[in-house]
C-alpha cells in the first residue's frame, strides 16, 4: 500500500501534518510525506497498513493532494 501526495495540487496547509505527524512533515513551510521517493510532482512512501490518521489526512486535505494506493 502507498501513500501518494501530488504536490503539484499541495497548498501547504498543513491540515495532514497537524493529524497524521506519523507520515507527514512540514519543513521551511512546505508539507513533505517523510522518507518518501520522488516521481515527477508525486511523493510515494510504502506503509504497511493504513492507520486511521493516514485516511483521516487524505479526507481533510482541501485540494485532494494525496492518495492511498492497495
Amino acid at each position: 500500500m502507498k501513500i501518494i501526495q501530488d504536490k503539484s495540487k499541495c497548498i501547504n496547509c498543513g491540515s495532514c501534518v497537524a493529524v497524521c505527524p506519523e507520515y507527514f512533515e512540514m519543513e521551511n513551510g512546505d508539507v513533505k510525506l517523510k522518507n518518501s521517493k520522488k516521481e515527477g510532482e508525486l511523493l510515494k512512501v510504502e506503509i504497511e497498513k493504513e492507520i486511521g490518521s493516514v485516511k483521516e489526512a487524505i479526507e481533510i486535505c482541501p485540494v485532494q493532494a494525496l492518495k492511498l494506493k492497495k
